[in-house]
């Protein structure tokens, strides 16, 4: 098997047989398998991924087949294209060649029948390429993989993912607030990259409960626990080749962080409940919005996975460090808003880009791109104005929160005759504290959990007490 970057993008919205229909392709075509439960999403990845082979049924009824078959061939004019369409619907099969499919399958799909017309796709998709595919270059405009920026911030950051991403066995650190894009920084180095016909294994460590996390990453052995009714392969396993993210690592436990650090020192390891160690040669790129160097003076993160980690760090700056690239993004993210629909947003006047550039953004992109969803949905125009924008942007430039210094918050405590109600006292300043959180954050939950070094659940669980009790939170930044 050629050691070429083979992909196929499997779009269907039955997700239970889609999932067995990827895992049997990964294993009897050696490629890479991405999945798409719905058209839109299916468009999206082959815009952003160099796909070579699409299977999808998401081409019915006959008058939308065409509009989403030439969809995913604009999106990647050298895709091969396998339809699935019932065996009794001739016309949808008639239309979709038409339409440019490569060749037609019946649905439901004969896996074998799939793994075999994948697998000539695939080769045929070779013919027409001419040779061996080369990882994509990054776009130093427009960005790759959805990273979009202009700016010299973002030239350097371009200039750095194009460097380190030809060391395909060094681990990386990526360091940036939420919604800066972390995960699309990592997607780059991997597409950028020798280990790019590999698979990409994203791991979200704080979504993951601690419990889990460990047979996620590491798997297990039949009869490990109760339950475990059979052996499951881990996410590090299932990365063997290619490239494993670890997102919001500085959330991961102690315990695993040690087994982790075999991993990167050892290149072997153990499944939860097996005695045998099992090789396995993956590059690690980690990302946190925490600060590791002071989880590891305060005991919280391992000092030596750090320096393991901490190879190559490569730090993505805040939106309002950039602010040059807001127009840019703005243009973007009213394009993507506007797809599959008949009439969409011309886009922001110069006046709301104006008042745009001076909010804060402690959600960065990310909250920018939510803006202009919404405004996509409830803008009255085609074209939205100042009036349009939710007050909190109208206000100008926002307070930008202090990523070093704690809030300053005085209170006066008078103890009286009979002293004070000590709990009470505590309850309020931790209210106090929480509201300016997520003042100083414009309502970002995740946000306001680091900066008050807690873990978002907790401060959720906090919230939601408090507004039970005596609802001494206010409902606007909540």
């Amino acid at each position: 098997m050629q050691d070429t970057l083979r992909s196929i993008l499997l779009a269907s919205d039955d997700n239970g047989r889609r999932e067995e229909l990827a895992a049997l392709l990964r294993e009897r075509n050696d490629c890479l398998v991405l999945e798409a439960a719905a058209a839109q999403q299916a468009i999206e990845i082959a815009q952003n991924e160099e796909v070579c082979v699409c299977l999808t049924d998401l081409v019915l009824p006959c008058k939308k087949n065409n509009d989403f078959l030439k969809q995913i061939q604009n999106a990647n004019p050298q895709i091969v294209v396998l339809a699935g369409i019932p065996a009794d619907d001739r016309n949808s099969q008639v239309e979709a060649l038409k339409a440019g499919a490569f060749f037609c399958l019946n649905t439901p799909y004969n896996y074998e029948e799939a793994v075999i017309a994948t697998s000539r796709a695939l080769n045929h998709h070779q013919l027409l390429t001419d040779g061996e595919p080369q990882p994509r270059k990054i776009r130093k405009t427009e960005g790759f993989h959805g990273i979009i920026g202009h700016s010299p911030r973002m030239q350097e950051l371009f200039h750095c993912i194009d460097q380190i991403a030809q060391e395909g066995a060094t681990s990386v650190l990526i360091l940036g607030e939420s919604g800066t894009g972390k995960e699309l920084v990592a997607r780059a180095i991997h597409a950028h990259g020798p280990r790019c016909g590999k698979n990409f294994v994203p791991v979200n460590c704080a979504a993951i409960p601690e419990d889990l996390l460990e047979s996620e990453l590491f798997g297990y052995v039949k009869g490990a626990f109760t339950g475990a009714a059979q052996s499951k392969m881990g996410r590090i396993q299932y990365s063997h080749g290619g490239t494993l993210f670890l997102d919001e690592i500085g959330d991961m436990k102690p315990s695993l962080q040690a087994k982790l650090l075999r991993v990167i020192q050892e290149r072997e390891f153990e499944p939860v409940g097996g005695i045998k160690p099992v090789p396995v040669d993956v590059r690690i790129v980690a990302a946190t919005h925490r600060d590791l160097e002071q989880s590891v003076e305060r005991g919280l993160f391992r000092e030596d996975l750090y320096y393991r980690l901490n190879v190559v760090p490569v730090t993505i700056p805040p939106l309002r460090e950039r602010r040059e690239d807001i127009p840019l993004l703005i243009e973007r993210f009213v394009s993507i808003a506007n797809r599959n629909k008949k009439q969409g947003l011309k886009g922001f006047s110069a006046a709301a880009v104006e008042t745009l550039l001076g909010h804060g953004w402690p959600g960065n992109v990310r909250e920018l791109e939510n803006l202009v969803q919404r405004m996509a949905v409830f803008c009255a125009g085609n074209t939205v104005d100042v009036k349009d924008l939710p007050e909190k942007y109208r206000q100008g430039r926002l307070q930008e929160p202090s990523r070093k210094d704690p809030p300053v918050l005085d209170e006066e405590i008078s103890f009286g005759g009979e002293g004070i109600d000590f709990n009470a006292a505590v309850d309020r300043f931790e209210t106090r504290l929480i509201q300016h959180a997520l003042t100083l954050t414009g309502g970002n939950k995740r946000e306001a959990a680091r900066i008050l070094n807690l873990k978002r659940t907790t401060l959720i669980e906090k919230i939601k007490r408090k507004k039970e009790e005596n609802d001494c939170c206010p409902s606007s930044p909540l």
